[in-house]
């Protein structure tokens, strides 16, 4: 049977920049195994299947696999997936803001668009309240697993375990003409971080409400260029260390040393005491056509 097949190139405005995404939007029916054959397929980060919603306050559900198993949530799927939604007419268009809710692995969770002519501009997705885990490692071992020296992580921040659905390890970098000189030793970092965590965020901040970061995986894509979920994470972590205030927001700066510029915005809202990340971004279309399954 064939199903409606897209790619888009999410945490951007232009083709062929930002984080890829796959998305099949007629997902019912599919059985879990072949949405992971699928997603082996694309051979991307993520693969997304929408799917009608078990939970009628939904107006869908996302189903979002790596190349090796299912996620219950991530960032970059779900910005590409509901703006390729808006743009579809799935989302109804309203001029300024429009909220609705969507089915994931991870609960019922809030949408925001921002509509202007009828379009889609910017999407929002609101995480879970972040968990903070400090990360008991060894400062020169991690820095040597990234190819750098201890002196190049900022000793004023503290290195942690950040989640808002997904651990990643915040590792604070003293200043942004380093992140380029980061080369990963895979083995090393997985052995130091795959107790606590999936990624190493490595971070260096830049002037008021900026960042720029790198997002390396000690495992299958080696380096992420957009990362919704430890983008929500850094944000998080900044407004625990009081480098950021809550409600203002961050701009990251994400995979320009891959060749893939990325621009994330965070913003984190406080809510019984808790830390609430919202993650926006765009997203564009690059490749649309049919698929067997």
């Amino acid at each position: 049977m064939k199903r409606r097949l897209y790619t888009l190139d999410v945490f951007t405005t232009k083709q062929y920049a930002g984080n890829p995404l796959a998305v099949v939007t007629d997902g019912d029916g599919i059985s879990q195994a072949k949405m992971q054959a699928i997603a082996r397929e694309m051979n991307l980060s993520e693969t997304v299947f929408v799917q009608r919603p078990t939970n009628n306050s939904a107006l869908a559900r996302l189903r979002i696999f790596t190349t090796t198993q299912e996620l219950p949530l991530a960032g970059h799927p779900v910005i590409g997936t509901w703006f390729l939604l808006a743009e579809l007419g799935v989302v109804p268009a309203s001029e300024g803001h429009v909220q609705i809710l969507q089915q994931t692995g991870a609960g019922i969770l809030p949408v925001e668009f921002s509509f202007h002519d009828g379009r889609p501009v910017r999407v929002t997705m609101t995480q879970k309240p972040a968990r903070f885990v400090p990360a008991k490692l060894n400062r020169s071992a991690l820095a040597e697993s990234l190819g750098l020296k201890a002196a190049d992580l900022d000793p004023a921040l503290p290195l942690e375990f950040v989640s808002t659905g997904i651990s990643n390890l915040m590792i604070p970098i003293r200043r942004r003409n380093i992140l380029p000189k980061i080369h990963m030793n895979q083995r090393a970092l997985a052995q130091l971080i795959s107790s606590g965590g999936v990624m190493a965020y490595c971070f260096a901040l830049g002037g008021k409400g900026k960042a720029f970061a790198r997002g390396m995986l000690p495992w299958g894509m080696v380096e992420d260029p957009a990362t919704g979920s430890a983008g929500g994470s850094l944000g998080a972590y900044l407004v625990q260390h009081e480098r950021l205030r809550p409600s203002e927001t961050l701009t990251i700066l994400q995979g320009v040393e891959m060749g893939r510029p990325s621009e994330i915005q965070v913003e984190i809202i406080s809510e019984r005491g808790k830390l609430v990340p919202k993650v926006s971004g765009s997203a564009v279309r690059v490749l649309e056509g049919h698929i067997e399954a």
